[in-house]
This record gives structure tokens, sequence and C-alpha cells, in this order.
């Protein structure tokens, strides 16, 4: 049968992927500056998320999908579903979303369908559909909790979820516990392959590990601003297998180019913080430091990113994607309105050296430890 697409950037891909044994570095030059590339092995590109008998393997750059929940531009379904495919065709195959995030799940279930009736079963076989359930803290009982997997399970049409992320408002509220164990349940049952948390705390995670709830990993907030992930948290992961899936990498688009230089002081003279996402990490370097050290900070990664031929956004997310425990990060995607796979690509091929990484480091630590400003993961979403 005729497929009405174009499959060649994906059957490239793999062409490349298969005539590669492992991974190998090479050097490139354009416009005179060196490249330091490498071939990336489909191995190399994802990661295994795994406790105990669950295992689930993700692309390394996760396509992140709060932005279809409002705030970022209207979102045009037909345009918005084409894109991810686009995503999806380039290698980027895993997509992040909520119950929360507007028609996410929904654009899910088109996309999936379109996947497995126009795209091969390699490409099938490679799509991760990662969802969250965010409840409003009430009992937990087995009926409610099955009753509104199977609300995500049928709006992404899919008769398992890859991945189920739950988050949890009121600690002083023990009912995340008897919602964990109704979510194990349901993964036993063959609703879910695997279970995860997101914007968990150290304390917290060490809890729900010692009630035997097999949890793969942990969804947070982590840049180079925000490294409080890398102190209790990183511990923890890596004496149990947890992985980080980490948010907030690009603090909504800061850590780029168009906001080098920018004098935010000026009314309308710099780039307006225009979308949710933007006002939210303008706050969180506030926090940090200010935006004249947040400067210092952009110039910093424009050196490593120009040595490289990348841009900010490549090295900022691939710094925390060399960071212990750290399975995947998350870039948001703004469905029909703008792509970045060239740089979400570039990411993955991105090898940063020592003195790349130390230059990045100095200046993160030049902020305020924001564990102590703020607290552990998932804190600024609990205080009052």
């Amino acid at each position: 049968m005729a497929l009405s697409i174009n499959q060649s950037s994906f059957f490239g891909t793999l062409g490349i992927k298969r005539a590669v044994n492992g991974s190998r570095r090479r050097v490139q030059v354009r416009h005179g500056v060196e490249l330091r590339c490498q071939v990336v092995s489909e191995r190399e590109r994802r990661a295994i998320v795994k406790r105990e008998i669950d295992s689930l393997d993700i692309c390394r750059v996760v396509n992140g999908m709060w932005q279809t929940s409002g705030g970022w531009g209207r979102i045009n379904r037909d345009d918005a579903v084409d894109a991810m495919l686009q995503y999806a065709d380039n290698g980027l195959s895993t997509f992040d979303m909520a119950d929360h995030y507007g028609p996410a799940e929904d654009l899910y279930g088109i996309f999936i369908n379109r996947v497995r009736r126009e795209r091969p079963p390699e490409l099938l076989d490679q799509v991760r559909g990662l969802t969250k359930w965010v409840p409003p803290p009430v009992k937990m009982t087995a009926s409610y909790v099955k009753e509104n997997i199977n609300i995500s399970r049928k709006r992404m049409d899919v008769p398992c979820l890859d991945m189920l992320q739950f988050h949890w408002w009121d600690y002083s509220n023990p009912g995340y516990l008897d919602a964990l164990k109704h979510l194990t349940d349901l993964k036993e049952e063959g609703k879910l392959k695997t279970l995860a948390l997101t914007n968990f705390d150290t304390e917290r995670l060490h809890i729900i590990l010692e009630n035997g709830i097999p949890i793969v990993s942990n969804q947070v907030q982590h840049s180079v601003v925000d490294m409080r992930p890398q102190q209790r948290m990183a511990e923890l992961c890596q004496l149990t297998g947890v992985k980080l899936i980490t948010y907030g990498t690009v603090m909504g688009g800061l850590l780029s180019e168009k906001f080098l230089d920018a004098n935010l002081a000026i009314p309308f003279a710099g780039p307006p913080l225009n979308t949710p996402s933007l006002q939210k990490y303008k706050r969180m370097v506030d926090a940090w430091g200010g935006w004249n050290l947040f400067q210092s900070l952009l110039q910093t990664l424009k050196k490593v990113a120009s040595k490289h031929g990348v841009s900010i956004t490549t090295v900022a997310v691939r710094y925390i994607l060399d960071q212990p425990s750290v399975a995947g990060s998350m870039v948001g995607v703004r469905l029909g309105l703008s792509e970045h796979i060239k740089d979400c690509n570039s990411i993955l091929s991105l090898v940063l050296d020592d003195e790349d990484k130390s230059s990045i480091t100095e200046v993160s630590k030049k902020g305020r430890d924001l564990q102590q400003v703020i607290g552990d993961c998932g804190d600024e979403y609990r205080r009052a």
C-alpha cells in the first residue's frame, strides 16, 4: 500500500544507525568552526527506566506537551498532530503529557492512530506516551483510581499506558500511598507498563520505595540554574536505580540566544515574558541570583555553544543529560506553531568535554543554593 507521507527521514535515520556499531566521535568543520559530534546509536539515543521487572525505554530528549494547555497560542488539532508525526519521524518519539494539559492526551490518541495506519511498525515500536495523573487529595479508593486511569487510556487510545507519573499535592494526607498501591495493582492487570512519580521529594520517594512500590522514575525540575536534584535526590536514585526525567531544563526558553544580552529592566526593550513558562522560570532566576548573574551564565553557555557550533539551548540540555541518574530531559514543543527538531537531535550528538562542563558548573555554583532557598524537589508546589 502506498503511504501518503514522507518516510525518508525515518528510514534514513534507521539506515545510519544500522551502519554504526556502537558510536564513534567525529569532527566536522562548518564555517571554520570545529563541530564535535557523535554518531549516535539507537541505544545511546534512548535510556531505560527500570524497577524490578518493569522496564521502559524512552528517547533521552522528551517532547513536553505542557504548551498545549493554553497560554502559548491557539493549537490547531491537525497541525499539532502533523507536528507530532514530524518529531517522531526524526527520532524524537517520546511524548510527555498530563491529564490536565488541555487536549494533550486527546492529541496523542489521534497521533498514535495515525502512526498505526501510516507509519512502519518500527516507528510504532519506538513511540512512547508518558502521562501524569494529578488528582485532588480525596480518598483514594481502588474504583476512583481505576476510573481516572481509564479516562487517560481512552483519551490516548491505548490499552496500556507506557508510563503513569503520579503527583500528590499534600504530604500531610497519606492517601498518596493508597493511590500508588492501587496503581501498582492496575500495572499488574496490564493497564500500565511502568509507574513513576512527578515532583516528589527525596523523603517521600524513600517512603514510597520502602512500601514496595515499583517506581521507575521521578520527573523533577532540573536545569543549570536549578541543580537541586543533584543533591539528596540523585544520591537516593543512584542507590535504588530510580531515574530522573527532567523538565524546566531550558527554563521556558530563557536559556537561549533570545535572552542573551537582553535588558528586562527597560519596559518593551527586551523580549517579552509572555508565556506561563517564561514567567515561572524568571522567578526561578530571581531566586537563584538575579538577571545579571543569569547573563553571565548565558555568556558562558554561548561560549561553549560557539565552540561546538550549536545553540545555547542544546548545551543547556546536554549538561543536564550528563548529570547522574538523569534518563531524559524535556524540551517543550509548540506543536504547529514552531519546531526545534534540529536542535533537539543536536542535543543527542553533542559531546561536552571536561573544560565545557567545568566552566558551566563554575557559573551555576555562583548562584544561591536553591535547596536552601526553596527546599527539595517539588517543594515549590507545596509552599503557601
